[in-house]
């Protein structure tokens, strides 16, 4: 059994964290963290956590914690990862990993040095609609991928994280936020790396300095393309396509943890197959799969190295948004 300490226990927290340890089977969180301590007390007494913290180092540093997750605010990650591999505890980091390919390079040689285990938490590859996806493009269901789509929108106006629109501390937009779900999930289905990103955003006075909406494309080494819509001002969406030579396979909502998802195989513009799927282990499976990893029972699918490359194609989005041409993705 693992014990967890989770390092900025917030809403994120509450609403997905501490539900998905409930389903767990080989973890459980026993410290959190919070800037304020007394908020922290409150917040371990509501969870029945034993322990709690006012830092990444204290919470690290105690013999009641096995592993670190990291799901503080988008620009502290890189802090919060040293401190606790410097305290020599693996770490599972929230995405998206940093606020640039560097900051994840210093994660993933960290990590390396202290010989842990760094994971990132990309959960939607723990979805049953993520595995169905990629398993019936194995399977050549619908011929070799020509197009993929992913898109994830939510109203963001009046969100409870405060700091979403500001840059130095959010890194980006809804790209950064969701679109990285979005990029991973593409990569993880497709099985294939993205090479050059094209990118538009729009921006209104509530978002500031960061998007309030864009559109990505993307082209993948095997020559398929994608794109990547994501917004914070639309209505909630997370849907998922694969057009391929032979057929489509398409999700409604394909990415949501909450309510049960169709799957549906098309050819000739007719629906001749489809499945439901529902996702809501999500969240448990993919801190049991760390923890099975830190027992050496199997290797956790997203290492800090899937991290850092899901960064190189924000940066190149960010990139191509200011330069306005296509960016090549850069190398590891």
């Amino acid at each position: 059994m693992i014990r967890f300490g989770i390092v900025g226990f917030g809403l994120h927290a509450v609403r997905r964290l501490m539900p998905g340890f409930a389903k767990a089977k080989n973890c459980r969180v026993t410290a959190l963290s919070r800037r304020n301590l007394e908020e922290a007390k409150a917040s371990a007494k509501q969870h029945n956590i034993p322990l709690a913290f006012d830092s990444a180092l204290e919470l690290a540093r105690s013999r009641e914690v096995d592993a670190v997750l990291v799901t503080t605010p988008n620009a502290c990650h890189v802090n919060d990862v040293l401190v606790a591999l410097s305290c020599g505890k693996p770490v599972l980091v929230e995405k998206p990993m940093g606020m640039s390919a560097a900051e994840c390079r210093q994660m993933v040689d960290a990590a390396h040095r202290a010989k842990q285990l760094l994971g990132v938490a990309q959960v939607f590859r723990f979805e049953d609609s993520t595995a169905k996806f990629r398993d019936r493009l194995t399977k050549g269901e619908i011929g070799r991928p020509v197009f993929a789509a992913s898109e994830f929108s939510y109203q963001g106006r009046r969100h409870a994280r405060k700091w979403i629109n500001d840059l130095a501390i959010s890194g980006g937009g809804p790209i950064a936020d969701v679109g990285v779900h979005c990029i991973d999930a593409l990569r993880f289905i497709l099985q294939d790396d993205i090479v050059r990103v094209s990118a538009r955003t729009i921006s209104d006075p509530e978002s500031k300095d960061v998007e309030s909406a864009a559109v990505l494309a993307l082209e993948f080494s095997s020559g398929a393309l994608g794109s990547v819509l994501v917004s914070t001002r639309a209505e909630y969406r997370t849907l998922l396509e694969v057009v391929g030579e032979t057929g489509v396979l398409r999700a409604d909502d394909a990415l949501n943890v909450e309510y049960p998802i169709r799957i549906e195989l098309r050819r000739g513009g007719k629906v001749v197959e489809s499945e439901e799927v529902f996702n809501q282990l999500a969240y448990a499976r993919q801190v049991d799969a760390f923890a099975d990893a830190l027992e050496g029972k199997c290797e956790f699918p997203v290492p800090g190295e899937e991290g850092l490359k899901n960064q190189l194609v924000l940066d190149a989005a960010y990139k191509s948004a200011r330069t306005g041409r296509a960016e090549d993705v850069g190398t590891m």
